[in-house]
């Protein structure tokens, strides 16, 4: 049975202080509950605070890099899947979760959501853009959730596999 991997998507270099503190809580959260952890694998924003949340609380942390080398890879990446693709990697990002979640808003973030809901994929928002949030929830009201924060979106995540039966 192969173990349930969640994405968590989001800004880097742009990201907030609460997108990063956010981020942070949901590879904590991810890793309490014994899912793996992918994210974009830099070591900027959403992707390293998630991924240091993770670790810190003993998870498995997979990082798909938009390069061809590991250069601006986060400390707290186990696996670290070097693609030299650019942006084309949000692809992979997306293909590779069972449940993706968007923690804040940016241009790369607004792609993997997209990616996702043309794949059928299940998103979860957790951002305080509410334009976003309402574009998103328009073109896809039975994929994308809206989260108010961490708890509540790994809730969500509970219920998406449960009704799935991703685990």
């Amino acid at each position: 049975m192969t173990k349930t991997i969640i994405g968590v998507m989001g800004p880097g270099e742009l990201a907030t202080e609460t997108d990063i503190k956010n981020a942070y809580e949901l590879g904590k959260l991810i890793a309490q509950e014994g899912w793996i952890l992918l994210t974009g694998g830099r070591n900027v924003g959403v992707m390293d605070a998630a991924s240091r949340g993770a670790k810190e609380f003993g998870g498995l942390t997979i990082g798909i890099l938009p390069d061809n080398n590991t250069k601006n890879l986060s400390e707290f990446i186990d696996i670290p899947i070097v693609t030299d693709l650019g942006n084309a990697r949000n692809n992979i990002n997306v293909l590779s979760s069972d449940v993706i979640i968007a923690c804040g808003m940016g241009l790369g973030t607004a792609s993997e959501i997209a990616l996702a809901l043309k794949n059928d994929k299940p998103v979860i928002l957790l951002s305080e853009h509410s334009e976003s949030q309402q574009f998103f929830k328009q073109l896809s009201p039975n994929l994308v959730t809206l989260a108010i924060n961490p708890q509540i979106a790994i809730n969500y995540v509970k219920k998406i596999l449960y009704d799935n039966h991703y685990s």
